[in-house]
C-alpha cells in the first residue's frame, strides 16, 4: 500500500531506511545519520508546502518512501520539483521502487492541475555511476539533461551527479 507519510508515526522508520544510504551508499551526500526528529521535520516541511511525501508499506511495515521537494527556493524555480525515492535495501530490485515512483509522479501531475502549485518539471539527481537508478528514471520517461562532474566528496572520492528531467 502507498499512502501519505505521517511524520509522527513514520519518521523513525524512514530515518532507519535513509541511514543505510547515508552510511553505505552515494545515493545521498549526507554523511551523518538523520535523527527521527530531524526526519519528522523534513516530512512536515515538504507536506507543509502542499507537496507529496509518501511511503510504501507492507503488513504495517514501511519498506520505502518518496517525496517531491522544491528544486531551489528562488521564485523562478517554483514550477520545478526534485524527486527522491529510497527503499529498504532488503527489498530493492523487486519493482517496489517503480511503483513508489509512479505513485509520486501521479501525485505531482495532479499538482500541475492545481492553481496552488503548478508543476512543469520533475528532476531526479543521481550520483554516478548508479545504473539501476538511471534505468528507473529512463523507464519512467525522464531524460538525461546534464552531469556535474566531481559534485561531491564521499567515501574518499569525488562523485559526479547526473540530472534526469521529466517534463509534465
Amino acid at each position: 500500500m502507498i499512502r501519505d507519510a505521517h511524520a509522527a508515526d513514520d519518521a523513525a522508520r524512514i530515518a532507519a531506511i535513509y541511514e543505510h544510504y547515508v552510511l553505505h551508499d552515494t545515493a545521498t551526500f549526507e554523511i551523518e545519520p538523520v535523527t527521527p526528529e530531524q526526519m519528522g521535520a523534513r516530512i512536515a516541511g515538504v507536506q507543509g508546502r502542499g507537496l507529496p511525501w509518501v511511503v510504501l508499506e507492507d503488513e504495517d511495515r514501511v519498506l520505502g518512501y518518496a517525496y517531491a521537494a522544491p528544486y531551489r527556493d528562488r521564485v523562478a524555480y517554483r514550477h520545478t520539483l526534485e524527486a527522491s525515492v529510497y527503499l529498504d535495501p532488503e527489498v530493492r530490485r523487486g519493482g517496489l521502487g517503480t511503483a513508489l515512483y509512479m505513485d509520486l509522479i501521479g501525485r505531482v501531475r495532479r499538482l500541475t492541475d492545481s492553481e496552488h502549485a503548478p508543476v512543469h518539471s520533475l528532476l531526479g539527481g543521481i550520483a554516478l555511476p548508479h545504473p539501476a537508478s538511471v534505468a528507473l528514471h529512463e523507464r519512467l520517461g525522464f531524460r538525461h539533461v546534464g552531469t556535474i562532474e566531481d559534485a561531491g566528496w564521499k567515501f574518499d572520492r569525488w562523485i559526479a551527479v547526473g540530472f534526469w528531467q521529466l517534463i509534465l
